[in-house]
């Protein structure tokens, strides 16, 4: 084997960011209550940036620290200044109380033997964020017993049953615990009849008998075979399936409230009748107003005030502080006028509403701006906008479409061109429209969608009705 060095000359161009401007482009990227979290803690970290407050008089307003006050700063706070951080937690609200740690609480004020509360707490720790118990008893009992060692007495899971039917029976709400959506369905049929509002007992027994022999030809919609087979006539199913409606596939989401967090738009569009259009600024009324304080300004051009050292953290802390501050105000810049171009162009989806939402790609709005498509990709990401018609994705105002004019038709033999979301919206009109009793197949979908000039294949349809959430023909039935 022999091995040879040789050296090469390859030519070749390559970009490389400047760490600023990979921060400013995380700064135009970050929805507005990222940017609140970023600023506060650049506010927390950084001494030469402040907060100008409200209806302040800059002119007389004594905002400057002195060079002791820096000194104890980089040592610790000092002991009357306030900390932005500290207030923001004390103001956040608690955590609340996981499933598990709910459940356990309530088990502990049930009364069983010290056996059975030692399982039932076990049993508690393997439940999912539905509150469903998945992992069979076997394989608990396994890694208890191996956990153990050979000292104990080996656990069973007929121990593991006794213990997890206490827990079925004695936890709220009804139906935590199950192992499976039958018999989650079941115990919150049995615990129905403790209830004020509980229904007839005919009805209750009709539903279990459905969900214990019929569940999956119900999920599947065969009622005219579920009455068959049970005997039930298709009034009794159909009582028993609004029963059914109250009864909760996650029984463990009630007691805990893990909706995402409010959304907060980034700008409101708004509708000015006085000149009829429509205008569009930045709720950025929530950012606190900063500048960078002049007092540190001085002192980094004053050798007598402190050694270099000290004036070299000033003079870094103020770049920062400066940056900041521009790349703030170049996110405003950029968003607002991405936003105004938006609402400028799909002026019909403001109007007329999603059904008239028109193809517009970034390289569109990029152009038009003179920036890179990247900027206005980063700009509209994960912004939301607060409009007439409800708090809405900046993201969806950009797709792809098809056109509605015949082919080799010019500008005023008609026809128009949809986005992808406003074909969504057409078949959504059209499934809402039709008769329930002989729902639409897929094919007849898109043959109704032809009709109103927008072609797409059946394949199409079903995609895009998945996305809606829109189950098929024969699950839409009713009898």
């Amino acid at each position: 084997m022999r091995f040879e060095t040789s050296q090469s000359m390859k030519l070749g161009q390559q970009m490389k960011l400047a760490p600023r401007m990979i921060q400013s482009m995380e700064i135009l990227q970050m929805p507005l209550a990222e940017l609140e979290e970023r600023i506060e803690q650049e506010l927390e970290n950084n001494p030469t940036l402040e907060v100008v407050e409200p209806q302040a008089d800059e002119d007389t307003e004594a905002v400057g620290r002195s060079l002791d006050e820096l000194r104890d700063r980089r040592a610790k706070k000092p002991s009357g200044e306030r900390d932005a951080k500290m207030d923001a937690m004390a103001a956040a609200p608690a955590r609340s109380e996981s499933l598990v740690e709910q459940l356990q609480h309530q088990w502990s004020l049930v009364d069983v033997d010290e056996r059975t509360a030692s399982l039932g707490a076990m049993l508690l720790s393997y439940l999912d964020a539905d509150g469903f118990l998945r992992t069979p008893l076997e394989t608990i009992a396994e890694r208890a017993n191996v956990a153990m060692g050979t000292g104990d007495s080996p656990l069973s899971v007929a121990d593991l049953e006794m213990a997890l039917k206490a827990v079925q029976i004695f936890l709220e709400p009804a139906g935590v615990a199950a192992r499976d959506v039958r018999e989650c369905l079941l115990l919150q049929l049995d615990a129905m009849p403790e209830r004020e509002d509980a229904p007839e007992a005919e009805v209750i027994a009709a539903a279990r008998r459905l969900i214990t022999d019929h569940l999956d030809d119900l999920m599947k919609n065969r009622l005219p075979r579920v009455a068959e087979r049970s005997g039930l006539s298709l009034a009794e199913i159909k009582r028993a399936l609004e029963l059914m409606k109250r009864l909760s596939l996650a029984p463990g989401r009630q007691l805990v409230d893990d909706s995402a967090a409010g959304i907060v738009p980034d700008a409101i569009v708004e509708y000015d009748p006085d000149h009829d259009r429509y205008i569009a600024y930045l709720n950025d009324t929530r950012l606190p107003n900063l500048r960078v304080n002049q007092e540190y300004a001085k002192l980094s051009r004053d050798k007598n005030a402190m050694d270099q050292r000290g004036r070299e953290f000033i003079r870094t802390n103020l770049s920062n502080a400066q940056w900041l501050l521009d790349a703030v105000n170049q996110r405003r810049s950029t968003l607002l006028r991405v936003v105004e171009a938006v609402v400028a162009a799909q002026r019909d989806y403001f109007d007329l509403g999603p059904s008239s939402l028109k193809p517009l790609p970034m390289s569109q709005i990029a152009d038009q701006l003179g920036v890179h498509v990247a900027t206005v990709s980063r700009a509209v990401a994960d912004k939301y906008l607060a409009t007439p018609r409800g708090v809405v994705a900046l993201r969806k105002f950009f797709s792809g479409g098809l056109s509605t004019k015949p082919e080799g038709a010019d500008a005023a033999e008609g026809g128009e061109d949809l986005a992808w979301e406003a074909v969504k919206a057409a078949l959504r009109e059209v499934i809402d429209a039709e008769d329930k009793s002989k729902p639409l197949s897929d094919d007849a979908l898109a043959e109704a969608l032809k009709k109103r000039g927008i072609e797409i294949a059946r394949r199409t349809v079903a995609k895009y009705r998945d996305q809606l959430g829109i189950p098929p023909a024969r699950l839409r039935r009713t009898f």
